[in-house]
């Protein structure tokens, strides 16, 4: 069954973050990541594939991109720690 015949029937702001981690482009990645997570968010994220076909590392790609670009005090942590190793 398509995900796309429950489109109608959800939120639309629902409709709008799924459209976003679809449209998340990661042709371009090449590294290989490992993460550990806990059962619960493993469950979330198999049952959020099979409503709407989206992978778990595109989802994991799209929200650790989000959280940089909405934290961007985190590059400047990581640039003064990496300045401090240096001197």
């Amino acid at each position: 069954m398509s995900w796309k015949f429950f489109r109608g029937t959800r939120d639309p702001q629902f409709n709008e973050i799924l459209d976003r981690i679809k449209a998340y482009d990661k042709t371009g990645d090449r590294s290989l990541v490992h993460v550990r997570l806990d059962d619960h968010t493993v469950l979330l994220l198999n049952q959020l594939k099979l409503a709407t076909g989206i992978e778990m590392q595109k989802v994991i790609a799209f929200a650790i991109s989000e959280l940089i670009r909405q934290h961007p005090e985190l590059r400047t942590i990581v640039k003064q720690f990496l300045q401090k190793m240096n001197e």
